[in-house]
C-alpha cells in the first residue's frame, strides 16, 4: 500500500497545563506553547498531539469539556490558538487535537438542558436510567472509583458517568448526538488542524441491556466491560465516511480494552476507521492482579516482550501500531523500567528510547521524555492533584486494602501526576516553566535534568532522541521492516530484528544494571553499529548495564 505521512512521523505530546506558562499564573498556556515550537522542531518531531485546551471547569484537567468550540480561559483565547496553529504550520509541524466525546462536562449546555426535565429535547443526549432495587441501575463502576451512576434529584433518575460524576456519558445511540459531534469535528478540521487523538473512543457504544458485570476489588464491575460495544465500529465507520475521509489526517484512538483482533478493525490499513490505536496491554504488564496500577510489581520483561511482539507481528500488513512508553496518564518510564541512579539514568533512558523507536509503528514522545525526566518524590497524599489517583486510593483505603503510607508509596510509582509536573526547561527557579507558583510542584531534580543543559551537551538524552528520530526518516527498514523477537524468555534482555529485503537491524537492549552475556548472531558479526548508548563498543560477548546497540547489515 502507499505509505501514509503518519507512518514515518514521530509525534510529540504536549500537556498544555504543564508545558510553558507565559503570564506567571503558574499554568501553562497557548502562548507558552507557541514560544516553544522551535524546540519541538529542533528535536525532529513533526506532529504535536495537544491534550485538551477546550473550555472546561477542570474537574479532570480539561477532559471534562463544557464547550467544544471555545478555549479554556486559563490557556488563552481562540486567537491564541490560531496564532499557535499558524506558527506550527510555518515550521512544518502538524497539530493533532484531543477529541473527548465519550462524555462531556456536566456544565456543557447540552447536559444542563438534559437534566432539567424528562421531556427536554436534550434529554436523550445522555444516558439516563431508572434505579433498581432502591439503588443504581446496575453495578458498573467508574474508572475514578465508586459507582458509575449518579442520582439526579430533579428528575429522580440516574445518569451514567464512566469517569467523574461531572463527566456524564454522551448517548451515541442518538443520531442527533452523532450529528453534533461530527459537525464539531468538521469545524476544527476546517480551521486547519491535522487530526485527532480520540479519548477513550472504544467506550462510546455501551452493551445492550446494561447488564451487571463481575464485581472487582473496588466493589463494582469494571468500566472496561463497556469497551468495544455492539455499535462501536459502525459509529467509527460513520465518522470516517462523514468527516475523516474528507481530509488527510492522523487519527489515533485511545482504546481501553482493545484486543489485537479488534485493533485490526480500528486501525485497518484500508482507511475505513482510524489511522492507529493506543493499546494498553503492555502498560498492564507490571500491574497487580487486585490493585491494578496502584501496587508496585517487579518488572516482568518476558511478559512485556510477548505483548509488544504479538502486536508487532499481529498487525503487520493489516493495521498500524502506535508506540509509546509515556503519556499524561502514565508514570515516567525511566522510573518504571529504567533507573533513577545518576550513573544509569541517561543510559537507561536511551536504551528505552531505542527499544521503542526501532519497532514498527508511529512513536509518541511525551514532553520531557526526551530529557529522561523522572517521577516526583511525593511525600503526602495531600500533594496529589490527580482525580483518578485520589479516587482509587480512597476506595482501596476505605476497604482496608491500602494504608496511607502504602498509598503515598504507590503515588511515587504510579500516580498520573508523575507525568504532569512542569516541563524542566532550565536549572533556574521553577525550571523556567513559570515566574509564578506552578500548579503542580517542579521536580527538584530539574537542576540536573533540564532542556537547556541537554541541548548544549552532544551526548545528552535530547540529542540521542534527535538521532533516533532522524533514523526513522531515513531508513525504510525501521518503518516497514518485518519484526522478529529473539531470546523471548530472557529476564533482562530485549532483542529483536527488523528485516526488509537484504537490509536488517539487530536491536539489543539490556533492561538491567547488571552485566549480561550475549553473543552476536553470525549474520550481524560484521555489521556496522547504527546507534548505541555507550561511546565505545562492549567487550566481545558482553553487555554493560542498560546498554543498547543497534547493528545494521545490508
Amino acid at each position: 500500500m502507499e505509505e501514509k505521512w503518519w507512518q514515518r512521523s514521530v509525534v510529540y505530546q504536549i500537556y498544555p497545563r504543564s508545558f510553558q506558562d507565559s503570564n506567571g499564573d503558574g499554568i501553562g498556556d497557548l502562548p507558552g506553547i507557541t514560544s516553544r515550537l522551535e524546540y519541538i522542531r529542533e528535536l525532529g518531531t513533526d506532529t504535536i498531539w495537544l491534550s485538551p485546551v477546550y473550555r472546561s471547569p477542570n474537574d479532570d484537567n480539561g477532559y471534562d469539556i463544557s464547550d467544544y468550540q471555545d478555549i479554556m480561559a486559563e490557556f488563552g483565547t481562540m486567537a491564541d490558538f490560531d496564532k499557535m496553529l499558524e506558527k506550527a504550520h510555518s515550521l512544518g509541524l502538524k497539530i493533532v487535537m484531543d477529541l473527548v466525546v465519550n462524555h462531556s462536562s456536566d456544565e456543557h449546555r447540552w447536559f444542563v438542558e438534559s437534566r432539567s426535565s424528562k421531556d427536554n429535547p436534550y434529554r436523550d443526549y445522555y444516558i439516563w436510567r431508572e434505579g433498581k432495587n432502591g439503588g443504581a441501575p446496575n453495578n458498573w463502576g467508574s474508572c475514578f472509583g465508586g459507582s458509575a451512576w449518579q442520582y439526579d434529584e430533579k428528575t429522580g433518575m440516574y445518569y451514567l458517568h464512566l469517569f467523574s460524576k461531572k463527566q456524564p456519558d454522551l448517548n451515541w445511540d442518538n443520531p442527533v448526538v452523532r450529528d453534533e459531534v461530527f459537525n464539531m469535528m468538521d469545524w476544527w478540521l476546517q480551521k486547519g488542524i491535522d487530526g485527532f487523538r480520540m479519548d477513550v473512543i472504544s467506550l462510546i457504544s455501551k452493551p445492550d441491556g446494561f447488564p451487571d458485570g463481575e464485581v472487582g476489588p473496588g466493589g463494582y464491575a469494571s468500566f472496561q466491560l463497556c469497551a468495544n460495544g455492539p455499535h462501536e465500529h459502525e459509529y467509527l465507520r460513520e465518522m470516517n465516511r462523514r468527516v475523516l475521509s474528507k481530509y488527510d489526517l492522523l487519527t489515533v484512538g485511545e482504546t481501553a480494552g482493545v484486543t489485537l483482533e479488534e485493533a485490526k478493525s480500528y486501525a485497518n490499513l484500508d482507511g475505513s476507521e482510524l489511522s492507529m490505536v493506543f493499546q494498553f496491554e503492555h502498560m498492564d504488564a507490571d500491574f497487580h492482579p487486585v490493585l491494578g496500577r496502584y501496587a508496585e510489581q517487579h518488572k516482568n520483561l518476558p511478559r512485556l516482550k510477548e505483548i509488544l511482539s504479538r502486536w508487532q507481528n499481529g498487525l503487520e500488513g493489516i493495521a498500524w501500531n502506535s508506540l509509546y512508553w509515556d503519556n499524561h496518564d502514565q508514570p515516567r518510564v525511566v522510573s518504571r523500567y529504567g533507573s533513577e541512579k545518576p550513573e544509569y539514568r541517561e543510559l537507561s533512558a536511551k536504551m528505552l528510547a531505542t527499544c521503542l523507536h526501532m519497532m514498527q509503528g508511529t512513536p509518541y514522545v511525551y514532553q520531557g521524555e526526551e530529557l529522561g525526566m523522572t517521577n516526583y518524590p511525593w511525600t503526602s497524599i495531600d500533594e496529589i492533584n490527580d482525580i483518578e489517583s485520589l479516587g482509587n486510593y480512597r476506595a482501596f483505603h476505605e476497604k482496608g486494602l491500602m494504608t496511607e503510607a502504602e498509598g503515598i508509596e504507590m503515588m511515587r510509582h504510579r500516580s498520573r501526576d508523575n507525568a504532569r509536573t512542569p516541563m524542566q526547561w532550565d536549572d533556574g527557579p521553577e525550571a523556567g516553566f513559570t515566574t509564578g507558583t506552578p500548579w503542580l510542584p517542579v521536580n527538584p531534580n530539574h537542576t540536573v535534568i533540564n532542556a537547556a543543559e541537554q541541548r548544549k551537551r552532544p551526548d545528552s538524552v535530547f540529542h540521542y532522541y534527535q538521532k533516533l528520530i532522524a533514523l526513522r526518516r531515513e531508513l525504510d527498514v525501521i518503518v516497514h521492516g518485518h519484526y522478529e523477537l529473539l531470546e523471548p524468555k530472557h529476564p533482562d534482555l530485549f532483542i529483536y530484528t527488523r528485516t526488509l529485503g537484504d537490509e536488517g537491524l539487530l536491536v539489543i537492549c539490556n533492561f538491567s544494571e547488571c552485566e549480561q552475556a550475549y553473543e552476536i548472531p553470525a549474520a550481524y558479526r560484521d555489521a556496522e553499529i547504527l546507534i548505541a548508548n555507550y561511546p565505545d563498543p562492549a567487550p566481545a560477548g558482553k553487555l554493560r548495564p542498560w546498554e543498547t546497540v543497534v547493528y545494521r547489515r545490508g
